[in-house]
């Protein structure tokens, strides 16, 4: 799962949100040499979290396009999608990406939750092109009740049945398939699995990759150390391919290295360590992508405090953490 997320209505909503606790500022943030972000909160609308990823010093964002527990969604009304293109161009934020909903599962053997999970990717899709999104991030599935090779078939024939007759190429979206943590029956906890999805995609749809530092490591991938930093990255170029991973997950992890624990952790203060998003960060192989966090949230500043770390370990960077 992306994150653990404070409560954006009700009592108490108002005083953890960035829109009450900080002030838009006065001049643009640096730029900087890496696209950095945040997965940040829609309440009362997607221009909001445009808003409130320029104040929190992001220059792109993630976002859900409706509640990630429901298999409902109501569509994007016009003027939430013109709004937000114009202060994604205001503030010069890019890439716009969406997490696709948490109850689909494409690569299931239940045949009604299928049919559901088509559908409601097909709505993920539908949304992604009406707010001009760049990406829309999903995780493969569980293929529990059957072979890994028939949950690959499925996984894949599902995506392409919820995209066709859209025009993804034309609304320049991209599905991102994201590796996932390693859990029995889970698709795509292996980059050779990931890049498998992606070709068999490849003539039905724009697609790539997106990769989960958390999920990397707890599914036994060493980010941690130099060695297996450099190790895990020659192994996801020989399968997966840098130019086939636009956005980067960037969470650290409460679970140990291959424990196949999805827990995300404050950037730094897990059990990767910040010298693994140092490195990361600055590899030249990695220099096009956008770097997004899906922190917890469990101070109102956290999600300042995260993105700041971020955009700090960059080499050359001036980032001075907001009180």
């Amino acid at each position: 799962m992306p994150r653990t997320i404070t409560k954006t209505s009700g009592p108490g909503a108002q005083e953890k949100d960035i829109l009450k606790l900080i002030a838009a500022p006065e001049n643009p943030p640096a730029k900087g040499a890496r696209r950095i972000g945040i997965h940040t909160s829609t309440a009362g609308g997607v221009p909001n979290a445009v808003e409130r990823a320029w104040r929190l010093g992001c220059n792109c964002l993630q976002v859900f396009s409706s509640s990630p527990r429901q298999w409902k969604a109501a569509n994007i009304a016009p003027e939430q999608s013109d709004a937000t293109e114009v202060l994604r161009a205001k503030y010069d934020i890019a890439p716009l990406v969406v997490h696709a909903n948490y109850l689909i599962n494409v690569a299931g053997a239940n045949e009604e939750f299928y049919r559901k999970s088509i559908d409601a990717f097909r709505g993920e899709i539908e949304r992604a092109l009406a707010l001009g999104a760049e990406y829309l991030v999903l995780h493969p599935g569980s293929y529990r009740g059957l072979s890994r090779e028939e949950g690959l078939a499925r996984a894949a024939a599902a995506i392409a049945a919820s995209a066709k007759g859209l025009d993804l190429a034309g609304g320049e979206l991209t599905i991102l398939i994201e590796n996932t943590a390693g859990a029995e029956f889970s698709l795509g906890s292996g980059f050779g699995q990931v890049a498998e999805l992606i070709e068999r995609l490849r003539a039905h749809i724009p697609v790539a990759a997106c990769i989960d530092t958390c999920h990397s490591y707890v599914s036994g991938y060493d980010l941690a150390s130099e060695d297996g930093y450099e190790a895990t990255m020659q192994k996801l170029d020989a399968t997966v391919g840098f130019k086939n991973i636009p956005v980067w997950h960037c969470n650290d992890a409460k679970a140990a290295l291959g424990s196949k624990l999805d827990r995300h952790e404050h950037v730094g203060k897990g059990t990767m360590g910040i010298a693994a998003f140092r490195r990361l960060l600055n590899d030249a192989r990695t220099k096009d992508a956008a770097f997004i966090a899906e922190t917890p949230i469990d101070e109102p500043l956290d999600d300042l405090h995260n993105v700041n770390t971020l955009r700090g370990l960059v080499a050359g960077a001036k980032v001075k953490p907001k009180k």
